[in-house]
């Protein structure tokens, strides 16, 4: 079985993350990125499976730039056999839509048994690039599950809601997301470190999926305006005079909030 598994290099949530009024888009930085948690649990379920499983090929999947390659390489430590990386200029800003075109190309490149993706990046919050990449895929989808099961022919999760708990099947070849209640991925060994640095990262354009990221007759959102968000004012004070329930009352109306 081959599994692609999704990657994403995204602004490290535990440092400051700025936005760029010029573009509209996070600074990014090599020292200052960092694999998507969320994806490293989606490769934590590939390789669980892949373990008990001879055979199995477990390959990462990412759309990102030149820089993110250090990063793709902690992937390779925890022991994905091989990455595959899309780098283009014209994919500076890639909206949902575009990002998922992308990736379904390149996996359509690469050929797959099942794709495992995070249900969601920590820097866009969009959670729509798996289902829309299974659409023009036209395989199955099985998203925001919060428990899996790979078998020979069919995968099959559990997507927990409020309301409910649903149990989700779907035939191979297809894609899965996942939620933060899978398992913490592993930490790279040392073994696991030395062998990613031989590992050659395949860089994949634009040109080489067939891909035409200005193409006219294909809409794309496109960002208009970027400003800074203001800083942040003091608070209402309601000091209980004997009317503070009246007064709270009327602010929660008056903003929206009741």
């Amino acid at each position: 079985m081959k599994i692609l598994v999704l990657m994403k290099v995204v602004p490290d949530t535990y440092g400051e993350r700025t936005l760029s009024l010029e573009t509209g888009l996070a600074d990014r930085s090599a020292d200052a990125s960092v694999l998507d948690e969320i994806d490293e649990r989606a490769l934590e379920v590939a390789l669980s499976y892949a373990a008990s499983h001879e055979g199995t090929e477990v390959v990462l999947l990412a759309m990102a730039p030149g820089l993110a390659q250090s990063s793709l390489r902690k992937g390779l430590a925890m022991g994905a056999d091989d990455a595959v990386q899309v780098v283009d200029e014209a994919l500076v800003g890639a909206d949902v839509m575009l990002t998922a075109e992308v990736l379904a190309a390149a996996a359509r490149h690469q050929g797959f048994d099942l794709i495992v993706a995070g249900n969601a990046s920590t820097d866009g919050m969009g959670g729509a690039v798996p289902a829309a990449m299974a659409e023009l895929l036209a395989v199955p989808s099985a998203t925001f599950l919060s428990s899996i099961e790979i078998g020979e022919g069919a995968v099959t999760g559990v997507r927990a809601s409020d309301g409910a708990a649903v149990t989700l099947t779907a035939a191979l070849p297809a894609l899965v997301s996942i939620t933060e209640a899978l398992p913490d991925p592993r930490l790279p060994n040392f073994k696991g470190i030395m062998a990613a640095k031989k590992k050659e990262i395949a860089v994949l354009s634009l040109a080489d999926l067939g891909v035409d990221a200005e193409d006219p007759e294909v809409p794309r959102s496109i960002m208009i305006a970027a400003r800074e968000r203001p800083p942040r004012a003091a608070g209402v004070k309601i000091v209980d005079s004997g009317d503070a329930g009246e007064r709270l009352a009327d602010f929660l109306v008056e903003n929206r909030l009741a």
